[in-house]
């Protein structure tokens, strides 16, 4: 099978290998997809610059694809889930990616079955932006009737966060270019502020949680928002002792995130606020629930650019180019 494979950690990036390698088995538990779709993100990047490395070591050569669509086409032992033949799509487990190539043998925990109305490449825009709202939303303890404030929510994350909270009943503020307000009303939205006439933090006041898309530059306004005892999720920010603590690391790697992340917990901590970091795990389960979440706002996904697999540096410079108005995707098979 074609695969696009990193053979080592540069800081100033470097491109993927094409190789021919040997179709992967399916171990317990496993099902080997063909995939059809997978997705191209930042977090791509940050794996070929090293950024990650004390979150997920990997080891090389690496298969690189964090998340995938295609057809069940041989189950491992075990396995209940699913079907031959069955449409799946998921994120990847973190210990194990692999989606940028013709097959992969993926844990059937990490996928679930694609909605009908989803084309492949619609599809291969969902499973790392679902997952980071469902897990952003588990982290944050929220429940229904709270009110959340998602930072630069016209993004594609926020096109997928802001239907997930409104689904289960969260107030939902957020803010973006005013072009976007009736879209995103109608995803749930029921506070929009157009950032190029108005401040969030002169509107916003006493919110239960925030979800930090946009990193360190706001991550003290958004706390400004935030009522005391509250809790901020970041996507951008720095990892801390806590998100250490969470993830079962080593002694020494809590020490070295509590010293990374203690600027945010000493925000936090002000007026008794709590500060986490999300590194999204993979979840089939809760791709599975998204439909029911979203009630009658089916998922919605915005592809900006096709590429094929042997463009897949073309694809990774896009990504990191930045200015993207969707996800970008990789046709594979």
């Amino acid at each position: 099978m074609k695969a696009a494979v990193l053979s080592g950690y540069d800081k100033n990036g470097r491109n993927l290998e094409l190789r021919e390698l040997p179709t992967p088995e399916p171990g317990p538990g496993e099902v080997l997809v063909r995939v059809s779709a997978a997705g191209v993100n930042p977090l791509d990047n940050m794996i070929v610059r090293g950024e990650v490395k004390l979150v997920v070591p990997y080891s090389f050569p690496l298969v690189m694809g964090n998340e995938l669509v295609g057809t069940v086409e041989k189950l491992g032992p075990g396995v209940t889930r699913f079907a031959v033949g069955d449409r799946v799509y998921g994120r990847m487990p973190l210990a194990k990616i692999g989606a940028f190539a013709e097959y992969a043998a993926v844990s059937e925990d990490a996928l679930a079955h694609v909605p009908d109305h989803l084309s492949d490449e619609e599809a291969a825009c969902v499973p790392l932006t679902a997952l980071t709202a469902l897990q952003s939303l588990e982290l944050m303890g929220a429940k229904s009737g709270d009110t959340i404030f998602i930072s630069g929510g016209t993004g594609s994350l926020g096109a997928m966060a802001v239907p997930i909270a409104a689904g289960v009943g969260l107030d939902v503020a957020t803010n973006g270019n005013g072009a976007s307000e009736e879209r995103m009303r109608a995803l749930g939205a029921t506070t929009f502020i157009d950032y190029r006439k108005q401040d969030y933090a002169e509107v916003l006041h006493d919110v239960d949680h925030v979800l930090d898309t946009l990193g360190d530059r706001e991550l003290e306004k958004e706390f400004s928002v935030l009522r005391p005892g509250g809790t901020l999720v970041s996507l951008r920010g720095m990892p801390n002792g806590e998100f250490a603590e969470r993830s079962g690391f080593p002694f020494w790697k809590r020490l070295a995130f509590g010293m990374v992340g203690r600027k945010y917990d000493k925000m936090a901590a002000k007026r008794g606020q709590q500060y986490r970091f999300v590194f999204v795990r993979e979840d089939g389960a809760g791709l599975e629930r998204l439909p029911e979440i979203l009630g009658e706002r089916k998922i919605e996904a915005s592809v900006d650019t096709v590429f094929t697999l042997d463009e897949v540096n073309a694809a990774m410079a896009k990504v990191a180019a930045g200015g993207s108005k969707g996800k970008t995707v990789l046709k594979v098979c």
